[in-house]
């Protein structure tokens, strides 16, 4: 039996306070408003906690529409986002999955990484992501047409990308695509003393390093550490947990499982930060 796909409906008001914080770096705010207005679905590309998820989420808090959230998985299947048949109470009903909700409702649907769910459920996108904008649900026979205010979003990382996991041409073609990286280091900065609450000024070496660590992708990392773990120690720090610890537990062990290399990690720390 495959997993159920984390998803989660929420309205939120574009004026409320509870509307997530999203640092624009360009134009990826105004490009996906129009994106929204011409019914086109997106396709962004990023490194891991780069602030995809958050920019999904602001948009859809300012332009007012519901968010569907499905998180990706090697088990997930077409029928976990259309829907399947389930015993209730004695009786044979139909559930919808979040794909099919998103659709009736008229919402944002964001699919991440999308890469890693399983080939059927490309299929099952491709008569969204055309001008059909439709959503054949073969098990009840519905054919059911998105409304304007339906969109499509989905993501994956470049950096995790291989042969057997790749969308095909005739995928990616169907989206608008923007390309997401880690915020320049002044901006990141704002970003993570606003989330965290530590000053800008206890936040700007750690901002440093991360850069530095950054630098070692590709020879020893997969991944550079991302502003989510830049926000993780400064909030372990603002809460009194000394920086070398919270630095060695938010930004240095999750990097890695290698005893040597989490070593040379740390010198790279002490060197930078002196």
């Amino acid at each position: 039996m495959s997993r159920s796909p984390a998803a989660a409906a929420v309205a939120i008001n574009p004026e409320s306070d509870d509307a997530p914080f999203y640092q624009p770096i360009g134009d990826e705010c105004e490009l996906f408003e129009h994106a929204y207005r011409h019914q086109l679905p997106m396709l962004l590309k990023g490194p891991t906690g780069c602030g995809k998820t958050r920019f999904v989420a602001h948009m859809a808090a300012k332009l007012g529409r519901p968010l569907y959230t499905v998180s990706c998985h090697d088990d997930l299947t077409a029928a976990d986002l259309t829907g399947r048949y389930l015993i209730k109470g004695g009786d044979t009903v139909w559930v919808d999955g979040p794909l099919t909700r998103a659709v009736r409702e008229g919402a944002i649907c964001y699919l991440d990484e999308v890469i890693e769910a399983r080939k059927d459920v490309t299929v099952v996108l491709h008569p969204l992501t055309d001008d059909r904008r439709i959503l054949p649900i073969d098990r009840t026979g519905e054919l059911l047409e998105a409304p304007p205010s339906f969109m499509l979003v989905v993501s994956y990382n470049p950096g995790y990308q291989n042969v057997l996991k790749a969308l095909k041409p005739s995928t990616r073609q169907r989206f608008m695509a923007m390309e997401f990286d880690f915020p320049p280091p002044e901006l990141e900065i704002q970003v993570v003393a606003r989330e965290s609450g530590l000053p800008e000024g206890k936040v700007v070496p750690l901002v440093r390093l991360a850069g530095a660590l950054r630098d070692l992708k590709g020879q020893d990392l997969e991944e550079g550490v991302s502003t989510r773990l830049l926000v993780y120690c400064a909030t372990l720090i603002r809460s009194g947990i000394k920086p070398d610890r919270a630095i060695r537990t938010a930004m240095i062990e999750p990097l890695t499982d290698d005893v040597d290399v989490r070593q040379a990690l740390l010198r790279v720390a002490q060197i930078t930060l002196g």
